[in-house]
């Protein structure tokens, strides 16, 4: 019997910013690209769907009539955003990464997604917000970094300098 040492896993959370983008093709441009047939890490690439309700905010009457639309429209998303994934990782001859799509709070999706693959990292984009920013939305990156059961890497895209 072949022994074969399972390899590690690396998640990577997505969303429909260009921060996310650049991420991902990051990871794969250093993680994976180089290494071929045998990357380093298991690629599972996670995008958490917000539920209607917390996209739209409101309740009350009327509301419960518009959540069947920003549904549909989250739905459309969601699609964009893995096919996108899957073309950047085609793209760089990676054909074995896992997609999933959950819905909920990314904060609370990216952590269980670690603990549900074993990950030993955690990649995630950076929106570059400010302080007053990140402090009101609460930042996903901060967040995981505090709660996530593994090493969290935070990819920064450049500044473009002027």
């Amino acid at each position: 019997m072949a022994t074969t040492t399972e390899k590690q896993a690396m998640v990577v959370g997505i969303d429909d910013s260009e921060h996310s983008t650049y991420a991902l093709q990051w990871i794969l441009d250093h993680f994976f690209a180089p290494f071929a047939s045998n990357p380093p890490f298991k690629l599972v690439i996670v995008h958490a769907k917000p539920t209607a309700s917390s996209a739209v905010g409101l309740a009350g009457p009327g509301a419960a009539d518009v959540l069947p639309y920003v549904d549909a429209d989250l739905r459309k998303i969601a699609a964009r955003v893995v096919e996108k994934a899957k073309e950047l990782c085609l793209s760089k001859s990676v054909h074995d990464a896992v997609v999933e799509v959950v819905e909920g709070d990314a904060r609370n999706i990216l952590c269980d997604a670690v603990e549900k693959h074993h990950a030993s990292v955690l990649a995630v984009g950076s929106h570059g917000y400010g302080a007053i920013k990140r402090a009101v939305l609460g930042s996903v990156s901060d967040y995981c970094s505090h709660h996530a059961h593994c090493s969290v890497m935070i990819v920064k895209k450049p500044k473009i300098k002027h």
